[in-house]
């Protein structure tokens, strides 16, 4: 019974990626718009060249300012005290939120984790502000995304970017150390995201 209750579970989790993943349009971003990349040192860009991070790159592929608001180091407790604050500061329209990682390492709860990046989700759903999720893998024995990403997606309907930090993550070539990656991981990371973008319809 227990088998069949976690296959059924497993079952609909499933479900939720692929309509989290697909079904959700985003609102056309106009050429004035700001979007808001906010995380930790994935986004701020450790280990790119300068001019290499995430945001960067993303700006010029879609024509739009990308601000970079990462934070190398920060928990989504600490990024929960600033999020509020560069909302009001930027007034984007789109919020690119990665966040959770450093939890992870540092064997913060899932639910912490959860509760933590539901608040950020509803400050910025508050200001009318769109937000699309980068799940981040949990810390295991086999990377894997942690289940928290998919929930809150399919909670807050938002767009949700799964799996390309596990892959990444699995290839040497693209890091420039064990968590980190090198231009070119950051060059992929950018361009998969403007492709959902695309998909998405916001560009």
């Amino acid at each position: 019974m227990k088998i069949k209750l976690f296959a059924v579970a497993a079952l609909i989790l499933v479900v939720i990626v692929i309509l989290s993943q697909q079904g959700h349009q985003l609102e056309p971003l106009p050429p004035e718009a700001k979007i808001l990349a906010f995380g930790d040192s994935l986004t701020e860009g450790v280990g790119a060249s300068e001019g290499a991070d995430y945001p960067q790159v993303l700006s010029t592929m879609l024509g739009r300012t990308v601000v970079n608001a990462g934070v190398s180091g920060e928990t989504t407790s600490e990024g929960l005290l600033r999020f509020e604050e560069q909302l009001d500061l930027w007034s984007p329209q789109l919020v690119l939120l990665l966040e959770g990682g450093n939890d992870f390492l540092r064997n913060v709860s899932e639910q912490q984790v959860k509760a933590n990046l539901k608040q950020m989700i509803e400050m910025a759903k508050a200001r009318n502000i769109e937000v699309v999720l980068i799940a981040v893998p949990q810390k295991s024995l086999w990377l894997a995304p942690s289940e928290i990403y998919a929930e809150l997606a399919a909670q807050f309907e938002l767009l949700l970017i799964e799996d390309i930090l596990l892959d990444l993550l699995k290839l040497p070539e693209v890091k420039s150390d064990s968590i980190h990656f090198n231009d070119e991981g950051y060059y992929r990371l950018a361009k998969h995201i403007e492709q959902r973008l695309v998909k998405a319809g916001a560009i």
